[in-house]
């Protein structure tokens, strides 16, 4: 038994509420079972009770044993003097608090169904892909409930997103370009080179950028150099004319290097290399100035791919990287599933963060628009709930499925998901 089981049954008062009186007698009549708390604290804030013939408003604190109110140390914090209520699993003591009142108390062991306990055991025990694999299918035959739940997993997910969006404008004092500058980059990066990549941005602002947007060339010369990839012996003409344009710019902006060694190349696909996806960020940034204004005003997903199909300049027609040619051509387009995967961890978030704060709903609801348009991801998650019952249908469905398994399936927390209510109380 955990004090989360207890919580749960609390919350959703699934108790045999004819049965409840305290230790001494009393009969219980819950009024309203109160706030969740799940900071510092008493569990549950502002709770109505009827205890005998009085209704008491306060707080409720709950334990497994009464006794761990002794051993957490209550009676010494005065957070807890508005206690009204302890609902313990076992009542094996007698508490008081703060003031030397006697707590009310309820022991609910035998007051909820036997099955709910049962239910949530196998949860935990349950070392499946999901805790609730055995059962999921039962659930997801319900298409009203899952799409219903999907959106506000979904919503969770943009929300979580938000405060790292945040961070980023008061670390550039709420300039939007900059950010989505960096977020783009780091997507650019996509798993393998995600930090590397915003590095590489953060090291270059963008009103420098800005400064030569006219020419390819520099703006290649300012990321690759910053980079680390550019040396004064290239074997290759074309390198050695970035390097000397770049030791230009690095003086003039005084502008710090990285070290080559922080990007990963090994088991990517060509095609995936970190050289060939900083010569088609170069790109998008010599062709998109002001780029979070464009892709706040679009009209429509066509446009927003048109808008980030890029490729890489002509010396990367033979090359993956610096001095190393191929004979065979070189795919330097950025593709369709690389253009959406920028969508949507980028464009989607920072549209519906931009909404949020200046309470502009039609931004919000264009980033829940814009996933609805865009495919399903193909990954393991997403196989793995189309195995056990529920494909996505895109990218609204597919982001809600994966929030779903990182922030609940993972950590157990069953009690907290929509479906694992959904199961433990059948």
């Amino acid at each position: 038994m955990n004090e989360e089981f207890l919580h749960y049954i609390w919350k959703f008062q699934l108790l045999d509420h004819v049965a409840l009186r305290t230790a001494d007698g009393e009969a219980i009549q819950v009024v309203h079972p109160g706030t969740h708390n799940t900071d510092a604290g008493p569990d549950f804030f502002n709770s109505k009770v009827r205890i005998g013939e009085t209704l008491w408003v306060g707080n409720v604190e709950i334990h497994v044993r009464s006794s761990d109110w002794n051993r957490h140390d209550h009676s010494s914090d005065e957070a807890y003097n508005n206690v009204i209520l302890h609902v313990v699993h076992e009542d094996d003591t007698m508490i008081y608090n703060n003031n030397g009142r006697a707590l009310s108390t309820i022991q609910i062991r035998d007051k909820f169904p036997i099955h709910l306990k049962e239910n949530y055991v196998g949860l935990l025990q349950s070392a499946a892909w999901v805790p609730c694999a055995s059962s999921f299918s039962t659930v997801a035959q319900d298409k009203f409930f899952m799409d219903s739940y999907l959106e506000r997993v979904l919503i969770s997910r943009l929300e979580q997103k938000s405060s790292a969006i945040c961070n980023m404008l008061t670390y550039s004092n709420n300039n939007w370009e900059e950010c989505f500058y960096w977020s783009l980059a780091r997507s650019f990066g996509f798993k393998t080179n995600a930090e590397p990549f915003e590095l590489l941005a953060r090291s270059i602002p963008l009103a420098i950028i800005n400064k030569h947007r006219e020419s390819l060339f520099q703006i290649e010369a300012l990321l690759f150099g910053q980079a680390g990839f550019l040396v004064r012996d290239s074997r290759d003409g074309y390198p050695r004319q970035l390097y000397r344009e770049y030791e230009l710019l690095r003086k003039k902006y005084k502008l710090q290097p990285h070290a080559q060694q922080v990007w990963k190349f090994l088991r990517l696909r060509p095609g995936n290399f970190p050289t060939l996806r900083i010569a088609q960020f170069a790109h998008l940034l010599r062709t998109s100035h002001n780029l979070f204004h464009l892709v706040r005003e679009f009209a429509s997903v066509r446009d927003l791919r048109r808008q980030h199909k890029v490729e890489a300049s002509p010396y990367w027609d033979a090359h993956y990287n610096f001095d190393r040619s191929v004979k065979k051509s070189v795919r330097k387009v950025l593709g369709n599933n690389s253009i959406d995967s920028l969508l949507i961890n980028s464009v989607a978030p920072f549209l519906f963060v931009y909404g949020h704060i200046n309470s502009q709903q039609e931004y919000k609801d264009k980033s829940l628009e814009l996933l609805g348009e865009i495919p399903a991801e193909i990954n393991n998650v997403v196989n793995g709930w189309k195995k056990l019952g529920y494909e996505a249908s895109s990218a609204f469905y597919s982001q809600a499925l994966l929030q779903l398994r990182v922030e609940y399936c993972q950590k157990k927390k069953c009690l907290s998901c929509g479906i694992g209510n959904r199961i433990l109380k059948n």
